[in-house]
């Protein structure tokens, strides 16, 4: 939305971007200092993601993050952003019993950390999860495609939406627009099947290595900065080498403190 002059960025604001082919920025984030710099940049939305597991907490996959985990990380984007908009993920088994424990979930990241939506997982067997949730007037950021939570049913990272699954992609999409979602996240679909459920929609898709005919792009921050150790996703553009910058910072620094380079003369307090 960086053609569109916006104090703060409203679910109005994404269907706005969409009708006008104005593209959608999104970035991961999960602490302040991160959150204030992308605000500052112009990013329009924020998603702190069950991501965490595999970039602060160090886990092998999504799945052992728990909504107590992300509260606070969600709690310290939002209390740092002017503009953007701040999603909290929902972490698996924190929406999938059904509408009233989604709901629950919900409503503690809504009053426990001033995010503006939830983002949840699956199509046509979330939609009524998605529908309580917006019924009690709470936005909800959709996801499908392949799904992270799921990685194991859907037997790893592998893409969805090929051939004639497109027909389940699109079943999906028109399941959490019919629910109530705001905006839909389309992960590792092919470009043309995005291209199509972005132009049979109202409301605006968002691609993770869904190509380019989408409304708009996010990307987990620590690969688009390089900050990821192990496999970069084919679908990432390295925008920075922060792993490079950091140890090369972190080798100087204990060069100079073993050498006395540091600390300096200008570096200590005076009687």
């Amino acid at each position: 939305m960086a053609d569109e002059v916006v104090k703060k960025v409203r679910t109005r604001h994404f269907q706005n971007a969409k009708a006008n082919g104005i593209k959608i920025t999104g970035l991961t984030s999960y602490d302040q200092l991160t959150a204030a710099i992308f605000d500052k940049a112009g990013i329009d939305f924020l998603l702190v993601g069950d991501s965490a597991g595999n970039n602060v907490f160090g886990y092998d996959t999504t799945l052992p993050v728990t909504v107590d985990q992300l509260i606070p990380l969600t709690r310290a984007v939002a209390g740092a952003v002017k503009r953007a908009f701040v999603v909290a993920d929902m972490p698996f088994g924190s929406y999938e019993t059904g509408p009233d424990e989604a709901l629950h979930t919900a409503f503690r990241f809504m009053k426990e950390t001033g995010a503006h939506a939830v983002k949840l997982e699956g199509g046509v067997r979330s939609a009524e999860q998605i529908r309580r949730i917006v019924s009690a007037g709470i936005p909800v950021m959709a996801h499908i495609g392949f799904t992270p939570q799921s990685e194991h049913q859907l037997g790893g990272h592998v893409i969805q939406g090929r051939g004639e699954r497109v027909e389940q992609l699109l079943a999906d999409a028109h399941a959490v627009e019919e629910a109530g979602a705001f905006a839909v996240v389309l992960e590792m679909v092919p470009a043309e099947a995005a291209r199509r459920v972005t132009e049979e929609l109202t409301i605006p898709t968002i691609s993770v290595g869904a190509g380019p005919h989408t409304d708009g792009q996010l990307l987990v921050w620590t690969d688009w900065a390089g900050l990821t150790s192990g496999r970069i996703p084919k679908f990432v553009r390295q925008y920075a080498d922060l792993t490079g910058v950091l140890t090369d910072a972190a080798r100087t620094w204990t060069a100079d403190v073993a050498s006395g380079a540091y600390p300096g003369p200008e570096h200590s307090y005076e009687d």
